[in-house]
């Protein structure tokens, strides 16, 4: 596969890809499609039952299974044709267990579940999370203010850029000055309040421009920390050792009714009112909502609310006011703006490359190889740079969130694995951690990214090479370790005691990518993001999975309401459970034993209790519990 060349960008993005009949009904086989079922030749709703699956399935059997990575790896001209590279972005699968067949199979599946129609829906504004019925446009939170981009015959990019506008003129103000804290000094501190995609992608983005030069100039003096889990731990380290004089609050909950972000949004509200007073809510705390009335009601100016959409998933939100807002606050807008052109340029890229010369879509049906043929279970997510450290918990939400299903978008049972567990660490690292286990025991596919240039240099006189090459130097090791192992002959050769050789030797076949990117500035963290996210979705467009819902986050949620109704009442009481408060009996022990393993808190009379370390006043408590 060549090295991918200038493409066409995207004139319009305003087309259906529902077609009509002359007297104007929707034919339903193009709707279907649209709505991300997959459009296969006999009619069946299950990518599975094509031929297209079948052939890949004794292609496995009969060719793949008899090849091994080490011989496969010494072909030039198969090395050369498995690479892909766009606009800086170079893509290395030939460590896959896959032939110029196994591709070319792997792109007819992809032509089988209709992708291309899918992703141009997608694009499109089509309704395509059908069980919510809603678009899905994350894309649209980065396009380019001249992009037209269509939702129920509205265009949305005019109302992204008018919340981007809006979030460019907050942050700028609250950076020179112009906007002041209540006792008059500058909030230099921002503590971004909230859960899920509202924490994840955040976090990724900041922890990669941290130690970017450009980025972290324009953070001098600034702090940006992230408060998450309800865990009153959290609120503490989260608050800990900041000024409440001197620190901004941004809460973000789409409708402002998330349990865990509200009630550490009420913490730390409670946090600034008892330093500062009531008055000082509404110059220490601004709000990503849609719900203004409930901003309202607790004490923010609605004009300091921050809009987004139903239309952008949670975990696809961090191109958004979710993301920018707090970034924009941290490192300047100019620099985030950056961030969104770099997601865009690979949102084009998908939108309109072939699939053989196109990033995401090879990726995404690598994965699907990975996972429905070779039966991996897991992916490791593996940057050879400390600045992409937060990049494999935000991608496991997505990734994990998005294809942990069990049935297609119409609801069919599966009758094939789908999803993968993402986890990784950044190397060297995770070599000193979980590299054992995919080096010697189960097969796990690995994502190798590297940066050719370091956010910092260092090199040492009298070493050999500098640090950022010899972090690389592993880069370019593991995979070829993984990929080519090391057998029982060579090990004897190298007079290896014969009780030792089981033990060193290293069976090799173990797939793997390498992506490496120029350098990790706002501009590739955006490229990096957005290959990830339409990564994640072709691989559900091909099996047919609705990847834009997450019902399965929802049973936890009840039955936690159901326990914090009577743990009230148990405190209140001064009871403990029986069986007739409808519980199990183990979940009834667990709660006893929980309710008898400290100091009784009283919920009869309402007030407020903090660690002394965070508020000191006369309702404190020791940090360490309550006693």
């Amino acid at each position: 596969m060549a090295a991918l060349c200038s493409i066409t960008p995207v004139r319009s993005l305003t087309y259906k890809m529902s077609k009509r009949d002359s007297a104007g009904n929707t034919q339903r086989g193009a709707a279907v499609r649209a709505r991300g079922v997959p459009a296969v030749k006999d009619g069946s709703a299950l990518i599975s039952t094509t031929p297209e699956w079948l052939a890949l399935e004794e292609h496995v059997k009969n060719d793949i299974e008899k090849t091994h990575l080490r011989d496969l790896i010494m072909d030039k001209e198969r090395c050369d044709g498995l690479t892909v590279e766009y606009n800086g972005v170079y893509c290395d699968f030939a460590r896959q267990r896959v032939t110029k067949e196994t591709m070319a199979k792997l792109y007819q599946l992809a032509e089988a579940a209709g992708l291309k129609a899918k992703i141009g829906a997608m694009f499109a504004g089509e309704t395509i999370n059908s069980t919510e019925d809603r678009a899905v446009l994350h894309v649209a939170t980065r396009a380019p203010r001249n992009k037209v981009i269509n939702v129920d015959g509205k265009n949305v990019v005019k109302d992204v850029w008018d919340v981007l506008d809006k979030v460019k003129d907050f942050s700028e103000k609250v950076r020179n000055g112009e906007w002041l804290g209540a006792t008059g000094k500058p909030l230099t501190n921002v503590v971004a309040v909230g859960i899920g995609g509202s924490f994840l992608g955040p976090l990724f983005v900041h922890t990669a421009l941290k130690t970017c030069g450009e980025a972290s100039q324009g953070a001098g003096g600034r702090q940006l920390r992230f408060l998450a889990n309800v865990d009153p731990v959290d609120v503490a380290r989260a608050l800990n050792g900041l000024d409440p004089e001197t620190t901004l609050v941004v809460v973000v909950s789409k409708t402002f009714t998330t349990a865990e972000t509200m009630l550490n949004a009420r913490t730390v509200r409670q946090w600034i009112i008892a330093s500062l007073g009531k008055e000082a809510v509404s110059k220490h705390m601004v709000a990503v909502s849609t719900n203004l009335k409930l901003v309202s009601e607790f004490g923010i100016d609605p004009d300091n609310a921050f809009a987004f959409w139903d239309w952008v998933g949670g975990r696809y939100s961090v191109c958004s006011a979710v993301g920018m807002l707090p970034l924009s606050l941290q490192y300047g807008f100019d620099t985030m703006e950056k961030f969104l052109e770099g997601a865009w340029n690979i949102d084009e890229h998908f939108a309109t490359a072939p699939f053989e010369e196109n990033l995401p879509v090879t990726l995404g049906m690598l994965s699907v190889f990975n996972v429905s043929f070779l039966n991996c279970p897991a992916r490791a997510i593996l940057p050879y740079t400390q600045a992409l450290a937060k990049l494999a918990p935000h991608i496991q939400q997505v990734a994990m969130e998005s294809n942990g299903k069990g049935v297609s978008i119409d609801g069919t049972k599966l009758p094939f694995a789908t999803g993968e567990i993402d986890f990784g660490e950044p190397g060297t690292n995770g070599q000193h951690s979980f590299y054992q286990l995919i080096h010697q025991g189960r097969t796990i596919p690995c994502d190798f990214i590297g940066i050719i240039k370091s956010q910092q240099s260092v090199y040492l006189k009298g070493e050999i090479v500098s640090n950022h090459d010899e972090l690389m130097c592993n880069f370019f090791a593991q995979a070829d370790a993984l990929a080519v192992g090391k057998s029982a002959v060579e090990l004897r050769a190298e007079s290896v005691p014969d009780h030792l050789i089981p033990h060193k030797t290293f069976t090799g076949n173990r797939p793997s990518l390498s992506i490496m990117l120029p350098q990790l500035n706002a501009y590739t963290t955006g490229q990096l993001l957005a290959l990830y996210e339409h990564r994640v979705a072709v691989q559900g467009f091909v099996w047919g999975l609705n990847s834009f819902d997450q019902w399965g986050v929802e049973l936890g949620k009840q039955l936690a309401s159901k326990v914090r109704t009577n743990m009230n009442q148990k405190r209140t009481k001064g009871e403990k459970l029986t069986p007739m408060d409808g519980f199990n009996p183990s979940t009834t022990a667990l709660l006893n034993r929980y309710l008898e393993g400290k100091a009784q808190l009283k919920y009869t009379e309402p007030m407020d209790v903090f660690p002394c370390t965070l508020i000191d006043s006369d309702e404190c408590r020791p940090p360490t519990s309550y006693v």
